[in-house]
């Protein structure tokens, strides 16, 4: 699943297509249609389901539907930026991986890099984890930081947060579907 913003997407296929992770994707999904010259590119079906506060359920539902139809063994979540019900976890059938855009449990939500620069924090960070009815509160898989200064603007956290972004991501993805996490209540066991 992704939104407008296509950097974590376009690295997962990437990745894929260079045998770096041995994925395949089945669908696209995304509440925009932005992101459909990456499913043309690497030729994976895409699926624009819209979503508003009022059509959100019968949008899960969607969804849901699409991921029955595929053999679906991990949902990713590459920047989809809706938070999904609980309904919607319990019933996707698979884990769902987040990547949140900031050091967890830092900056929970919206706008991560704005409120580390208004805190004028000296590192900023991506969390991937295990989506659950809690925002940005599931098992951390995988994190990593980046030093950032003074003279750092919002755009300049923005920009060096998407590295991280990508390379946690695909760390995630990849710890994942080699079974080298462990769930025990609210964290994780990564075994090297």
């Amino acid at each position: 699943l992704v939104s407008k913003q296509d950097h974590c997407l376009a690295d997962l296929l990437q990745r894929q297509r260079r045998g770096e992770l041995q994925i395949e994707v089945p669908v696209i999904i995304s509440n925009h249609d932005t992101c459909a010259m990456w499913a043309k590119l690497f030729e994976i079906p895409f699926e624009v389901i819209p979503v508003t506060k009022e059509s959100k359920p019968v949008q899960e539902q969607e969804i849901l539907s699409l991921l029955k139809r595929q053999p679906v063994e991990l949902v990713v979540l590459a920047r989809y930026m809706q938070i999904l019900s609980g309904t919607f976890l319990a019933r996707a059938g698979c884990p769902v991986i987040n990547i949140h855009h900031s050091f967890l449990p830092a900056f929970i939500g919206a706008n991560p890099y704005r409120q580390a620069y208004e805190r004028g924090v000296k590192l900023i960070g991506a969390t991937a984890h295990y989506a659950t009815e809690d925002l940005d509160e599931g098992p951390i898989i995988e994190q990593d930081v980046v030093r950032v200064g003074h003279r750092d603007t919002v755009a300049d956290l923005v920009r060096k947060g998407r590295d991280l972004e990508e390379l946690v991501l695909a760390r995630a993805v990849r710890l994942h579907i080699e079974r080298r996490v462990l769930v025990y209540g609210k964290k994780t066991v990564v075994f090297d």
